[in-house]
């Protein structure tokens, strides 16, 4: 299924009836909106329909429960960090997109951290040309603390240096300044650029239980330091489905520049891969994240001819990655400008993660279901 369907397709597709259709959408289940065609009746999300019914389709058996929450299935761990309601995001129940108007990602880390003082990422006498972001992190591991056992207020601290060894690490300068003023500094940017690069760290810093922070999570379960557990964020970030997502879409756009945005969109959904930039399943009806970041911003005509294609293609909305795109190209940023801006605002939802799963003290042991050759028992 794919974008918005009708009624009757929507009752068809979950075996119910109506007035169930109606509770889950009260409930948040299922996205709904009003049919352009005709405003008296409603459109319901086709990915949240999907999703219901293959639960459905499932049953309550444990065994099929636990292989659904793998992929985008049941809540696996609970948190009090981030959440989405209503088409929101939410940093521990505030509006993640009204605190992206003013506040700077060190004040959401004091409040993700549950700090009571703003924590600074600054990493003084680093010296010598920055390494990539991977080294900046595996430096002198091995002499940091394990995370299990130590105080909030310690993990907190472990918090702020790691994350000033990554800004190191993305070729940010030293000192007290915040990360945003830094970057902006490093990119040449001032007024509106500044601001938009702030506000984007913010609307990073978290985004529930992602791969990435999973990742953080499994690694925090262990013990390990939280260097270590930022280590394993920033691995499963790099993939092209996760934050690698701006590389693919910048090669889109690419492609559209040369043969125009139809064609190219065209040709990239033939090809059968997945569409960047578009569309996510959290958000059916948009990415809260994308439309605080592009408010007031002009986007360029290639871009804007694109958006335009995939609305009237597959009634797709930009999402996140597409705005950080939009944000690179109006102010001419490096190309790695996404992949840096969503690295260090997450790692500040890492950072939460890994302290909330360290008091826990619980390790994060799934089973695997063998499917192999059957075992030879002599």
């Amino acid at each position: 299924m794919d974008g918005w369907i009708g009624r009757a397709e929507a009752l068809d597709a979950l075996k119910v009836r109506a007035q169930t259709l109606y509770a889950y959408v009260s409930r948040g289940w299922i996205g709904a909106r009003p049919d352009p065609a005709d405003p008296r009746r409603s459109l319901y999300a086709a990915t949240d329909i999907e999703r219901l019914a293959a639960r459905r389709r499932r049953g309550r058996k444990a065994g099929a429960i636990a292989a659904s929450a793998m992929a985008w299935g049941e809540p696996a761990l609970p948190t009090r960090i981030s959440t989405m309601a209503g088409g929101r995001l939410f940093y521990r129940g505030h509006d993640a997109a009204a605190l992206a108007a003013t506040a700077a990602l060190e004040d959401i880390a004091a409040l993700l951290w549950e700090q009571d003082r703003t924590p600074r990422f600054a990493l003084r006498g680093a010296g010598g040309p920055a390494p990539s972001p991977f080294a900046a992190l595996a430096q002198g591991l091995e002499a940091i603390p394990a995370s299990l056992g130590r105080s909030p207020a310690l993990l907190g601290a472990d918090g702020a240096a790691a994350i000033a060894r990554l800004a190191h690490g993305f070729g940010l300068p030293d000192g007290e300044a915040p990360l945003h003023a830094r970057l902006a500094a490093a990119w040449s940017l001032d007024g509106d650029g500044a601001q938009r690069i702030r506000t984007a760290l913010v609307l990073m810093a978290d985004h529930e239980l992602n791969a990435s922070t999973f990742a953080v999570r499994v690694a925090a379960s262990t013990g390990a330091a939280i260097p270590a557990c930022l280590l394993a964020g920033l691995a499963a970030l790099s993939g092209p489905r996760h934050g690698g997502a701006g590389e693919a879409l910048a090669m889109l756009v690419r492609q559209a520049a040369q043969e125009g945005a139809g064609a190219a969109l065209d040709r990239w959904l033939a090809s059968g891969h997945d569409l960047p930039g578009f569309g996510h399943i959290l958000y059916p009806q948009g990415d809260p994240r994308a439309h605080a970041l592009l408010d007031g911003l002009v986007l360029d005509p290639l871009l804007a001819d694109l958006r335009d294609a995939v609305r009237t293609a597959l009634d797709r909305p930009p999402n996140i990655d597409f705005a950080l795109c939009a944000l690179t190209r109006r102010f001419r940023l490096p190309d790695r400008a996404p992949f840096t801006l969503f690295a260090l605002g997450r790692s500040v939802g890492w950072v939460a993660h890994a302290m909330e799963q360290a008091a826990t003290g619980a390790l994060i042991r799934p089973r695997g279901r063998y499917e192999g050759r059957p075992p030879i028992i002599a």
